[in-house]
């Protein structure tokens, strides 16, 4: 690791993502009827969003200074194109619409997330089930075409793409691994359906922990990428080497990047990932910082979302020496 800072000039520097991932719909894990269950984890018919709580988490980014919001929109809007996506409570694409621009209106740039990973995308109900087949390309098209038109033609559009491995949908009642050049021709159909809108495909980065040389030889530059580790970066650092060393694998093979933290499992995450990164990860390519929850938007989890919040703005007094 390099332990100099690489001459972060931020008087210079042009305006970085400070971002928080908002979840809409929260449909993305296992099914609903899985034996294994978890907190939230198990897929449901009713929108677990509140409203009243999304409205005071918006105020509380715009006072911590974060400037974007990536909205994980799952399974969270009655889209035109689908509408047997939906649950109860799903909003419409005009109550959307309106809350975007008052977003726009707060300093938020709202950017969408559709996470097309096999594991985590149970919010595409029964299209799920067809991964890879013409039909779900048809869906797939769809849907990230209408919502580019809801967004407006959005700076960047995340797609997710992480953890598809048995290991992880080991407790799901249907299984799907793509492997090899089948995960690439995926991805790239979506890479392709995005850019064709003149939009930037952004996604999770963890597929190069296992393969590096791939990832280098097949990752276009023009997909933004974030690689994510959520534990303790100067303590213990032999044992998630391969985690954070994906951040200076990335920096050196020229990807523009926007680390990605957590208060998921270690609170100081948020703040740790920024020093790394700041000393890491060079301006030009640096793009930004994204922090993460994973919580849904209910006011049972409010406190880990206030927590998450303010971690950015620690993470902000780090960056700028505050």
């Amino acid at each position: 690791m390099n332990n100099e800072s690489k001459n972060v000039d931020v008087a210079k520097k042009p305006d970085l993502i400070w971002g928080y991932l908002l979840h809409l719909g929260y449909n993305m894990w296992r099914e609903s009827d899985a034996a294994k269950t978890g907190e939230y984890i198990n897929a449901s018919n009713k929108l677990r969003c509140e409203k009243e709580l999304w409205d005071e988490l918006l105020e509380e980014m715009v006072a911590a200074g974060i400037n974007t919001v990536i909205i994980d929109l799952g399974e969270g809007v009655k889209y035109e194109s689908h509408p047997e996506i939906a649950v109860e409570g799903s909003w419409s694409v005009d109550f959307l619409r309106a809350e975007l621009a008052k977003m726009r209106q707060m300093g938020l740039n709202p950017i969408p997330k559709l996470n097309f990973s096999a594991t985590h995308d149970e919010w595409l109900g029964e299209y799920s089930r067809c991964v890879s087949s013409q039909k779900y390309y048809e869906v797939c098209r769809d849907l990230i075409n209408e919502v580019i038109d809801i967004f407006d033609k959005p700076d960047l559009f995340h797609i997710g793409m992480d953890e598809e491995t048995y290991e992880h949908q080991r407790f799901n009642n249907y299984v799907v691994i793509r492997q090899g050049d089948y995960w690439w021709k995926d991805l790239y159909f979506y890479i392709d359906t995005i850019e064709k809108k003149g939009v930037r495909p952004w996604i999770w980065s963890d597929y190069i922990w296992n393969h590096e040389d791939e990832f280098i030889k097949k990752m276009p530059k023009s997909v933004l990428q974030s690689n994510w580790f959520y534990g303790a970066f100067f303590e213990g650092y032999e044992a998630n080497k391969k985690y954070i060393k994906a951040y200076i694998i990335l920096e050196e093979n020229g990807f523009d990047q926007v680390p990605t933290g957590s208060n998921w499992s270690y609170a100081a995450n948020f703040p740790e990932t920024v020093e790394f990164a700041r000393k890491n990860i060079s301006p030009e390519r640096l793009k930004g910082f994204l922090q993460t929850v994973w919580k849904p938007t209910v006011k049972e989890k409010r406190y880990r979302h206030l927590e998450a919040i303010d971690l950015v703005r620690q993470g902000k007094d780090i960056y700028y020496n505050r």
